[in-house]
């Protein structure tokens, strides 16, 4: 008997000294932890809501195989469209959310400044250590801000998990060269498709055919280029406004089929200089075809259309202020010899002398007034910008589709409701997508300064007609007199119609359907390293995972790239941050899942 209760005391013992891992830690950053080797740590799988699109299912089922494994019970929130993907997101029902993020603009601050900035345009975080690490990086050169970038990486990643990155994406397309003429069709690493480019090989249909894109949003958010940053009209904005300055497909910054002849930046980087072409009508839409609306794109529309990017204030639910937060003035220079006395940053050479190389005719006059503009006679107008700091990453934000021309007049007359009291119920903005959609609310307002107008759209295509005052006669005026786009959600039915010959164009081919696309004799696939990167994105808001670190590693280092660029054939790349693209870090998210297990024991343990 005695001998029993020997053996019950050591029993008791031993499970008070067991019980006893199970107790809290500290790490080094003040995080609870918990040793993953705990047997007494529930085991459990973690409830995790991971929100994304159709589009994107391949991947979201690589994502929930991977939490799986590492201890979660994964439900999947999948949407059919962008749209309601978004209405789910901005209500918050999710944990993770499947994202992603093009730098169309080449430049890093556009990789990480909309994202993760308090107030950012589509930022959920408010980090005042992450804030600082994006101002202090906007004001750096490429030899000084990789470091700093590396240490925003770190941050938003590895110490704080506000992110999960999944992979890096090569920008593809793929056409009908029976159609359409090979040289024409350009693939650039950051811009859109340029359709004023594009020819038939018969160029006898210009005039006459349509030309057939695709597009997975049927919804477009805005045709105000201020008030949307998205897939559903990025590549049809691009299109429908002029910038005063372009990208190359190498991620350059030129003025070439821009609405600026040459621009020059002078010392101090705080002062930009564009010398504006002449030959820009406004297009509108009469009986539903292109017209020429008589007004001339001038220095008042480019003032105007700056100004009103830069001021959060302007329109209601504005998405791109933030990329245009650096510009102080806008204005209209009138004096010739100010450009005279002025010298280009890093050079001897007068802004006059950068602004007039390679002009048939040189300055002879500069005026206020666009109607008085005539580049045959010397006579320029000169727009200067002025940023508040030294910012010469401003010139890629003057080349995305947000700091496209509007017409001042027409804007001002669309726009009178009060900002502050809009009412989405009674207002109608200019650009509102429910005025150029068929029906009972047709009434197509849009004035575009750029290639292409758009006339008319259903559920089903939109229709698109060529700015009949663009450029005419010059290497930048559009070949083609009508472009549609069908709207076809579904990747497979987009590559399907393509081989039919219902479309001519499909951009932005999955990788998954490279050999499909190289299999066929009438088709020709382009693809180049993209600025594109997939990531999860945390709810930061009103789930456990805003509130626990530990969770959100858990779901960090669950994820395994290497799974992902298998899947896709080695079509894909590794990523850490939406900056990877741009700028090399050295930093590399590995699985890890002894990490993975670790944290999520935290998580439970703190409950």
């Amino acid at each position: 008997m005695k001998k029993n209760m020997k053996f019950i005391a050591l029993l008791l013992i031993v499970s008070v000294v067991l019980s006893a891992c199970t107790l809290k830690t500290k790490d080094e950053s003040g995080e609870s932890t918990t040793p993953s080797n705990n047997a007494n740590v529930d085991q459990t799988p973690v409830d995790i809501e991971l929100l994304g699109m159709s589009a994107n299912e391949d991947d979201l089922n690589i994502v929930r195989d991977q939490l799986a494994k590492n201890g979660f019970n994964v439900k999947l929130n999948i949407q059919p469209d962008y749209g309601s993907f978004k209405t789910q997101e901005d209500a918050g029902n999710f944990d993770i959310s499947l994202s992603s993020w093009t730098t169309v603009t080449g430049n890093p601050d556009y990789a990480v400044r909309s994202l993760f900035k308090t107030g950012g345009d589509y930022s959920i975080l408010s980090d005042p250590e992450i804030d600082a690490l994006i101002d202090e990086a906007s004001t750096q050169t490429p030899e000084q801000y990789q470091d700093t970038y590396k240490r925003f990486e770190e941050a938003l990643v590895f110490e704080k998990a506000y992110i999960a990155p999944l992979f890096n994406s090569i920008k593809s397309q793929a056409f009908n060269k029976e159609v359409l003429a090979a040289d024409s069709v350009r693939i650039s690493k950051s811009r859109s498709l340029p359709w004023e480019e594009l020819e038939f090989t018969d160029t006898a249909k210009h005039g006459t055919d349509p030309l057939i894109l695709q597009s997975t949003f049927p919804t477009l958010t805005s045709l105000d280029p201020i008030k949307g940053n998205d897939g559903s009209i990025n590549i049809i904005n691009t299109n429908l406004y002029v910038r005063l300055v372009n990208l190359t497909d190498d991620d350059k910054i030129t003025s070439d089929g821009s609405l600026s002849l040459n621009h020059a930046i002078a010392e101090g980087n705080t002062e930009y200089y564009f010398i504006l072409r002449d030959d820009i009508n406004f297009a509108k839409v009469t009986d539903k075809k292109a017209v020429d609306s008589g007004e001339r794109v001038g220095a008042d529309d480019v003032i105007f259309s700056l100004n009103r990017a830069k001021d959060r204030n302007s329109v209601p639910d504005h998405r791109t202020y933030t990329l245009h937060e650096h510009i102080n003035t806008v204005e209209t220079v009138t004096d010739l010899a100010a450009l005279d006395a002025l010298k280009v940053s890093g050079s001897d050479e007068t802004v006059r002398a950068a602004l007039e190389k390679g002009l048939d005719v040189k300055i002879s006059e500069l005026v206020a007034d666009k109607k008085d503009a005539n580049n045959k006679e010397g006579k320029y107008q000169v727009v200067k910008l002025t940023t508040t700091t030294p910012f010469p990453q401003v010139l890629n934000y003057l080349a995305h589709q947000s700091a496209g021309i509007v017409s001042q007049k027409q804007v001002q007359a669309i726009n009178t409701y009060d900002v502050e009291n809009f009412d989405v119920n009674k207002d109608i903005p200019y650009g509102d997508q429910n005025t150029v959609t068929e029906g009972s609310q047709y009434n197509n307002t849009l004035y575009t300064s750029g290639p292409y107008i758009l006339s008319h759209k259903n559920d089903y295509e939109a229709t698109f007609y060529k700015n009949p005052a663009y450029m005419k006669g010059t290497e930048h005026e559009p070949r083609i007199e009508n472009i549609k786009i069908k709207f076809i959600q579904d990747a497979d039915s987009t590559l399907s119609a393509l081989r039919s010959g219902e479309i001519h164009l499909f951009y932005g081919v999955s990788e998954s359907k490279f050999d499909v696309v190289k299999g066929d004799s009438k088709l020709e696939l382009q693809s180049i390293p993209s600025n594109a990167v997939s990531y999860l994105l945390f709810n930061t808001s009103n789930r456990p995972v805003a509130e626990s670190a530990d969770l959100r590693k858990a779901v960090l280092y669950s994820i395994n790239q290497e799974e992902f660029i298998t899947f896709y054939s080695g079509n894909k790349y590794k990523a850490t941050s939406t900056l990877s693209p741009i700028v090399n870090t050295g930093l590399e998210l590995k699985a890890d899942a002894a990490k993975a297990k670790e944290h999520l024991n935290a998580y439970k343990a703190s409950k």
